[in-house]
């Protein structure tokens, strides 16, 4: 569980942005979303291929721009 603790002199809203930034990054809102609606398989693997595709994409120009 992310906390965050409200230091002395400290504004609500620096608090809610150093939370905001923890929460992002321990990948809670990547989940949230990822577990907001079920998938069926066939829907899981459509989403995993085109992931492949990105990043074998991603790989290729990276290695072009050398």
């Amino acid at each position: 569980m992310t906390k965050v603790v409200l230091n002395n002199n400290e504004q609500i809203e620096s608090a809610l942005r150093r939370f905001k930034r923890k929460v992002s990054q321990a990948g809670i809102f990547a989940d949230m979303k990822k577990n907001r609606h079920f998938e069926t398989p066939a829907q899981k693997r459509k989403r995993k291929e085109i992931n492949r595709h990105r990043e074998r994409r991603r790989f290729r120009n990276r290695r072009n721009k050398k």
